[in-house]
Order: C-alpha cells, then sequence, then structure tokens
C-alpha cells in the first residue's frame, strides 16, 4: 500500500494540505499572493505552524487583497503586530505590504501575478517522478530565476528556496513521491489544466 509523501505528519490539517492543495495548479492572483505570503512567513518556522495560523493570515490581511494590503499604513501594522493569530515579525509584515505593491506592479505589466509567476516553469507544471526525498533538491533552476525576478522588483522574503517550496505548494512542480497516493492525480490534473 502506497503511503503519503513521508514530510506529512499524522496531523488532520497537515494530511488535508498534503491531499487536496499540495501541488495542484493554483492560477488565482489571490490565492497565489495569499501562498507567497505564507511561505515568506514560514521562513525559520514550521509549516505546520503556518497552517494552523492560515486563517488568521486570512482574517488580518483581508481575504489577501493585493490592492487592499497595499495600503496597509501605520496602524494597521500596529494591529498586525498585536495579533496573536499570525506570526508577529515586523520584517515579514512590512515585506508583505511591500510585495503587494510589487503585486499590483506586474498585474499591469503582464495582466496576472499568475500569467508572470507560471512564465518559469513554462506555463506548464514540471512532473517529477522522485522516489524519496534525498534525492529532492530545495531549490531549482527555475527557483532561482523566480527568486531573482521577485527580488529585483522590490519582493522581500523570497530567496530560492522559499520559491522552490512555493512553486511546489502551487503546482508548478508536481514532487508528491511515485510512491504517495497523490502523485497520479495532481499529474493528471496537471494535464488537465494546463
Amino acid at each position: 500500500m502506497s503511503k503519503r509523501c513521508p514530510w506529512c505528519t499524522d496531523d488532520p490539517l497537515y494530511i488535508a494540505y498534503h491531499d487536496e492543495e499540495w501541488g495542484v495548479p493554483l492560477h488565482d492572483d489571490i490565492r497565489l499572493f495569499e501562498m507567497l505570503i505564507l511561505e515568506g512567513a514560514q521562513a525559520g518556522l514550521s509549516w505546520l505552524t503556518i497552517l494552523r495560523k492560515r486563517e488568521g493570515y486570512r482574517r488580518a490581511f483581508d481575504g489577501f487583497r493585493p490592492e487592499v494590503v497595499a495600503r496597509f499604513g501605520a496602524r494597521k501594522v500596529s494591529a498586525l503586530l498585536a495579533d496573536a493569530s499570525i506570526v508577529r515579525n515586523r520584517a515579514k509584515i512590512a515585506a508583505s505590504i511591500g510585495n503587494a505593491k510589487a503585486v499590483l506592479l506586474i498585474q499591469k505589466e503582464f495582466g496576472s501575478l499568475d500569467a508572470f509567476l507560471w512564465s518559469f516553469v513554462g506555463g506548464r507544471p514540471i512532473q517529477n517522478k522522485r522516489r524519496n526525498l534525498r534525492t529532492a533538491p530545495t531549490y531549482t533552476a527555475e527557483s532561482d530565476a523566480m527568486s531573482k525576478a521577485l527580488i529585483a522588483r522590490g519582493f522581500k522574503f523570497v530567496g530560492t528556496t522559499i520559491c522552490h517550496a512555493f512553486m511546489q505548494a502551487t503546482g508548478m512542480v508536481n514532487d508528491h513521491l511515485v510512491t504517495c497516493p497523490r502523485h497520479l492525480p495532481v499529474r493528471k490534473l496537471s494535464r488537465a489544466k494546463s
């Protein structure tokens, strides 16, 4: 019997994330912005910590609408720093606001955040066929390129490792192990959505 990817713990929230979201191609600008912010917020923390705070983030960041987050001022930043439902890190909060402003510029230039981000994989998911985590890199040429492009556009907390995790999470890369019951369904879904 095949087992889930070994990084997935037995926490029900983690299982649901693994089974329903991770690796599924995502093309909605708001959700892509959300995942960029959450992946950046995770720096130095576990992903499970971020999953447990996700609803708090959605509320605190007004549904991750970039046009709203871009207008957050000092009063909102103070409120966020006092909000225990999110990671209260001043640099990460400031980065989220700056990243929202950068998203708005990308949308003007490329038509959507989706078009810009998916260009780093040629618009189609990369289908890996890994048998164990030992062969899985923490960054790739594609995540390097995405990171450099985002940093050049003023984004923060978008290093290559964060970008790689983002690409895996949003289905730009199918990194479910071939022994995982989600590998083939995600592969088929990726083909259907591309």
